[in-house]
């Protein structure tokens, strides 16, 4: 007999935020996607210790570590670049944690502005912090504005 529990397992939990910043695609994908393993410590400001392995290209399979500061804990993980789409896309996903990260830029309404789009998925949590899915969901959420607010302010500078 299959057990139903009332939490979707199934799904990652994720929080997402955007930003228009007025800057040109090719500026603001330059900072994030190009110069990625350069400017990343700057706009995750939780973000303590940052060693990429493969120097500072950007290419689908570059793995760095982080060493980051979550509410006084010290959290390390390894990440790797899944997807990498010029003027467009970068992604990329834990190795030793179970998380994934995307910035896209595209074109906003107004000329020469950019709509950049940050998202962060959780995609498992363990089996007691369930019944924290939504509270979870809030803090990804109100992180996922900080990175945008970050990076908007970078850019502007």
């Amino acid at each position: 007999m299959q057990i139903k529990l009332p939490y979707d397992t199934s799904k990652p939990i994720a929080g997402e935020a955007s930003i228009e910043i007025n800057k040109s695609i090719q500026e603001v994908f330059d900072y994030i996607g190009v110069n990625f393993f350069e400017n990343y410590p700057k706009w995750a400001d939780d973000v303590v210790v940052f060693e990429p392995f493969n120097g500072n290209e950007i290419f689908i399979g570059a793995q760095a570590k982080q060493v980051r500061s979550d509410n006084g804990e010290v959290v390390e993980s390894v990440f790797e670049i899944i997807d990498y789409q010029p003027n467009y896309k970068l992604v990329f996903q834990g190795l030793t944690a179970p998380y994934r990260n995307s910035y896209l830029v595209e074109k906003a309404q107004a000329a020469l502005s950019t709509r950049l789009i940050f998202r962060f998925e959780l995609l498992e949590i363990e089996i007691f912090m369930w019944p924290f899915q939504k509270l979870i969901r809030v803090a990804i959420e109100d992180g996922a504005e900080n990175i945008v607010g970050n990076l908007e302010k970078l850019l502007a500078a």
